[in-house]
């Protein structure tokens, strides 16, 4: 797995983690789906936050 795709993605209204190697198969979004792939209209599964919601995870938190 490279650097794009193991970054992990954190909801800042929720903190719902977005993983990269689980990707959100409720969604549709397959395993291995770097969060830059995911569509523009991705929402947080559990709050509905915006795609734009998220930021990356430091290595300290993952």
């Amino acid at each position: 797995m490279n650097t794009k795709t193991a970054q992990k993605w954190i909801c800042m209204a929720c903190g719902d983690i977005y993983d990269p190697a689980l990707g959100d198969p409720e969604a549709g979004i397959a395993p291995g789906t770097a969060f830059a792939d995911l569509p523009d209209d991705y929402m947080c599964p559990v709050c509905g936050a915006r795609k734009s919601d998220y930021e990356p995870m430091s290595e300290a938190e993952a």
